[in-house]
């Protein structure tokens, strides 16, 4: 998943606004920007995979294929079992063309050159031909075990795993690292796409939870409704949905608990785009409708640390201090309710606080 914090327009009120920014560059244009901006870092070739598909239980039933972020930044496209090659501006693809049974059982794809023209690549050859073309490259040591298998054979070296990379490897990771910190415009046209469904999603479940409740609903309902948004926009939820009435479980993926007037509803959903941009919302509104006097005080503490922490969030400011930032603020207000008892200043630096905000306290 590729994720970044961007203040965006509410979508319109008859759905998300995901129509395309007249002045965001063409992919090929895109794709070309970045190479030339890593390009500007590194003087070595570089390989990066795009990853297969992951059985689930056996090998005709697979998992939803997602590709590698990496390749997806410098491919521009979710292609599955292919790689490419960048030196300098240069990108070389390489991919097999769909057999006659692939195309039987899930359709034909474009063919390899035709690919390669809607990247801007500058050659095209089948994945076998990477033996002879891939020598003395750098890659970012692979997770993915069927194109470790490939590499290995492939490059005649030995497997790499990610903490223990070449020096050429190292730089490389450090170099994307660098290169991706700054985002350019088709980044920012792909978050702010994501983000606009991720907006009307929320929505759609907030409008829905009145219903469910009248209805003996679950948060099964409210998911299913938030999720619907998302996939009518041809987009894929950006990691599992969390919908839930047990906000105080982290990462809670149960969805059969019964929605009843008085609980609170925690939906932590995003929506992420084919080209592997996301969005991560997460909101918190009241089953019936109204908060109680106590729901409304908490609420307003996470509220008033939500908005000065997005003021503060300006250009040269680091994460960490954002973070503390916050803690302060939901020390401050949980004092000021008689839930905590102290200095704010003094709870957040013996991580007190963590008990109601464990999500970073170890930064």
């Amino acid at each position: 998943m590729q994720t970044a914090a961007i203040k965006t327009a509410n979508p319109a009120a008859n759905g998300p606004e995901t129509g395309s920014d007249n002045a965001v560059p063409g992919l090929v244009e895109t794709l070309r920007s970045r190479r030339y901006r890593l390009a500007e870092t590194i003087d070595f070739p570089v390989l990066l995979w795009s990853g297969t598909a992951k059985s689930r239980n056996f090998a005709a039933n697979i998992y939803p294929y997602r590709a590698s972020s990496h390749f997806l930044y410098f491919a521009g496209l979710p292609l599955e079992n292919a790689a490419i090659r960048i030196e300098g501006e240069q990108l070389t693809l390489f991919m097999d063309d769909t057999t006659p049974d692939e195309a039987l059982w899930h359709g034909p794809r474009p063919c390899r050159d035709a690919v390669a023209e809607q990247i801007g690549a500058t050659a095209a050859y089948p994945l076998k031909d990477l033996a002879d073309l891939a020598q003395g490259v750098a890659t970012l040591g692979e997770r993915d075990e069927t194109v470790k298998m490939l590499e290995r054979a492939m490059l005649q070296r030995g497997i790499v795993m990610p903490r223990h990379l070449h020096r050429s490897d190292q730089v490389l990771a450090k170099a994307i690292v660098q290169l991706r910190m700054i985002q350019d415009q088709g980044s920012l046209a792909a978050i702010r796409r994501a983000i606009a469904v991720t907006c009307w999603a929320h929505k759609t479940g907030m409008a829905a939870t009145a219903s469910a409740l009248a209805h003996g609903g679950r948060e099964s309902h409210i998911r299913a409704a938030m999720e619907s948004v998302i996939m009518a926009e041809d987009m894929t939820c950006a990691y599992g949905s969390i919908v839930t009435v047990a906000g105080e479980i982290l990462h809670n993926h149960h969805y059969h608990n019964l929605l009843q007037s008085g609980d609170l509803l925690l939906a932590d959903v995003g929506a992420e785009t084919a080209d592997g941009w996301a969005s991560d919302i997460t909101r918190t509104w009241p089953v019936n409708g109204t908060f109680s006097s106590t729901q409304r005080d908490v609420y307003d503490i996470v509220l008033a640390a939500h908005d000065f922490c997005i003021e503060k969030a300006k250009p040269g400011v680091e994460y960490d201090a954002i973070h503390h930032i916050a803690c302060q603020i939901m020390a401050a207000g949980l004092v000021d309710l008689g839930i905590l008892v102290g200095d704010p200043e003094g709870l957040v630096a013996e991580d007190a606080h963590a008990l109601f905000f464990p999500m970073g306290w170890a930064i």
